[in-house]
């Protein structure tokens, strides 16, 4: 049983909130449609509930305490989850509802094409994606599982391997033409785009080429879109995964170097938290997710 003097209502708890964000009664009564007194009587009524004062006031301010401003962030993370699920329950009342974390390249260039096929044969199941590009805490998200890059290292997860990453150096014709690359040797004086989670892939590609890699002082990013927009433009060589070098290179807008498709740093995962292992969506975007990548 959960004590009533530490479940305050929602009322309570959006008015503080409100009030932390805004930094203000008034923009805050605006924003949740009450007026000012009645703002800040709910802001007094939690401080009561919970025995302790949430804002230390100095004339016209309230300046949150560094407490209030840690259990704001708590009250934040729980709105939100709750505002999740009762956006999904009113797009699916049935229930069938899958929140997935995906890495943005990822999930726009391979499973955001592939997604039409799932939602044909699972006509009951509405997917919510958000993107992460880091790993997070299920119980704090509120995510039914993610996709993962790296290794089987998900700590109390479940794990499905997708496939291994795969690289390929691509160059936009116009800088090829002004610094043509026959061996990798003719690689040096080239900028190598570097990718924040990627910190050893252009040691690997050059490994896989037969050669040493050469001091990397190329730009660095934190996604691969960007990347990619990068090496178009002629600002550098990037590495990417075949599945984003394949259709650039295809459109002719990246020219692939030397051996294509070397080994990358590691694979992709879908990974999800044990407590929802049997979520019968989840169960289906599995099952789904394995035929695909067979």
């Amino acid at each position: 049983m959960r004590p009533r003097r530490f479940l305050p209502s929602i009322s309570l708890l959006s008015a503080f909130e409100a009030v932390l964000r805004t930094g203000s009664i008034s923009a805050a009564a605006r924003e949740v449609n009450l007026t000012q007194s009645t703002v800040s009587r709910l802001v007094q009524s939690l401080e009561e509930q919970l025995g302790r004062a949430l804002f230390e006031r100095h004339r016209q301010r309230l300046i949150p305490t560094e407490a209030a401003q840690a259990y704001g962030r708590d009250v934040t993370r729980a709105l939100d989850l709750i505002q999740r699920g009762s956006m999904e329950f009113s797009a699916n009342p049935g229930g069938g509802a899958l929140s997935l974390a995906i890495l943005p390249a990822f999930g726009t260039r391979w499973l955001a094409p592939r997604l039409g096929t799932f939602l044909t044969r699972n006509p009951g199941v509405t997917i919510n994606l958000a993107t992460r590009l880091k790993r997070f805490n299920f119980a704090a998200e509120g995510f039914d599982a993610a996709i993962h890059f790296g290794a089987d290292d998900w700590r109390d997860a479940g794990h499905m391997k997708l496939f291994e990453e795969r690289l390929t150096a691509c160059i936009a014709p116009s800088l090829l033409s002004e610094h043509p690359v026959r061996t990798v040797h003719d690689m040096a004086g080239l900028p190598l785009l570097q990718l924040e989670t990627r910190g050893n892939a252009w040691e690997i590609w050059f490994a896989a080429q037969g050669a040493a890699a050469p001091c990397v002082t190329g730009m660095l990013l934190d996604q691969f879109a960007t990347m990619t927009q990068a090496a178009i433009s002629g600002l550098g060589v990037a590495l990417l995964p075949d599945y984003l070098a394949d259709v650039e290179i295809e459109e002719e807008r990246l020219v692939p170097l030397l051996k294509r498709s070397v080994p990358g740093t590691g694979a992709y995962w879908l990974v999800w938290p044990q407590s929802r292992a049997n979520h019968p969506p989840l169960e289906a975007f599995r099952n789904w997710l394995a035929a695909e990548v067979s």
